[in-house]
């Protein structure tokens, strides 16, 4: 990891964790939401391929826009990194970050694919969050859980939303 760590541009890490973990939270919210209001497989595939393809490309092009806005303002030299690989980063890591509950959504059943996308994003969220703090070398576990219990509280508000709002 070490290796990894010296070779990873910090502002690349950055567009992958946010990619990633907003993909993942982002996507499972919606994937939950919708299939607790909704038992029709074909709405919420669509749903959830439709929120992921906009939102990838919207933190794609937001990666892109604000890092300008940095290297712009940044007078010392210090921001390194392509925009084009930061944004492209950010909207491929929000893609993979989706996949998590929209796999499991397109090969089962509801309800048993709510539920089976639930707990892959939340592994996903765990192992992610371990790897991460072992990147940057700082307290792995703690980081797993952090983004575990980030991503129990978005999915708690699918589910919230998605019961009250039932069609």
């Amino acid at each position: 990891m070490k290796n990894l760590k010296s070779n990873l541009h910090e502002d690349y890490l950055r567009s992958l964790m946010f990619g990633l973990q907003d993909g993942i939270v982002s996507t499972t919210g919606v994937v939950v939401g919708i299939s607790t209001g909704v038992n029709d497989k074909a709405i919420i595939v669509l749903a959830a391929i439709v929120a992921v393809m906009v939102e990838a490309s919207s933190m794609g092009a937001g990666q892109y826009s604000s890092e300008k806005a940095v290297h712009q303002m940044d007078k010392t030299g210090k921001h390194t990194d392509n925009l084009l690989i930061g944004a492209f980063i950010m909207f491929f890591a929000y893609l993979i970050g989706g996949m998590f509950s929209i796999v499991p959504t397109i090969i089962l059943d509801q309800p048993i694919a709510r539920y089976a996308a639930i707990a892959s994003s939340f592994i996903g969220l765990f192992v992610i969050g371990f790897l991460k703090g072992k990147i940057v070398e700082h307290r792995p576990w703690r980081s797993a859980i952090e983004l575990f219990i980030i991503g129990s509280i978005a999915t708690t508000v699918g589910i919230v939303v998605g019961s009250f709002l039932k069609v």
